[in-house]
């Protein structure tokens, strides 16, 4: 297992070991330990599993005080493009956005500390997505940044675009409350 750190601070990449042979495959998703090893010493609370078909677009999200999320996130089925975007105020990084393609081929998987707005686009027929948290879902601590912030320009991947209401409609990066400051 391979834990490789990305451009901005906290963000990891992590590359399973993978065991293959003409039954299939076999891998650890998770192991105390090893994340410990590689820079993950968290405790996770609660798994998310996600069903999206293609253009689906989820997010930007995140959660504020005692219920922020850090999240290790990984696809079981399908392929998505995976953004996090730097939300801690006074990060040399603040506002920049990192982004990987996850899918059930490779197998990786993006460990988001929080301080950071999570979304995802499904790039195939259909996408299982699956995220560990290390807080509870807390519906009075959600926030979001609109998927299409002019200020962030994300490129999505996909020309078809299935967005939530809720998304549609959430504040521009710098709108945002300083619910996270960065300390180096």
């Amino acid at each position: 297992m391979q834990f490789e750190k990305t451009f901005i601070e906290g963000l990891i990449l992590v590359k399973p070991d993978i065991q293959t042979d003409e039954r299939g495959f076999f891998l650890e998703s998770f192991n105390k330990k090893k994340y410990e090893e590689g820079g993950i010493d968290q405790i996770f609370v609660q798994d998310n599993i996600s069903k999206s078909v293609k253009g689906t677009i989820r997010g930007l999200h995140y959660q504020v005080g005692e219920f922020a999320q850090g999240k290790l996130c990984t696809v079981v089925v399908g392929k998505v493009l995976d953004v996090a975007v730097d939300i801690r105020f006074g990060s040399p990084t603040f506002g920049e956005h990192f982004f990987i393609v996850l899918d059930d081929i490779i197998k990786n998987q993006l460990w988001i500390p929080n301080g950071f707005a999570h979304g995802f686009s499904v790039l195939s027929e259909t996408a299982i997505f699956s995220y560990k948290c290390t807080a509870l879902y807390n519906k009075q601590s959600e926030r979001a940044i609109r998927f299409n912030d002019p200020g962030l320009n994300i490129n999505w991947q996909t020309e078809k675009q299935i967005v939530s209401e809720k998304d549609m409609n959430a504040k521009l990066l710098k709108e945002i409350e300083k619910d996270f400051i960065y300390n180096s």
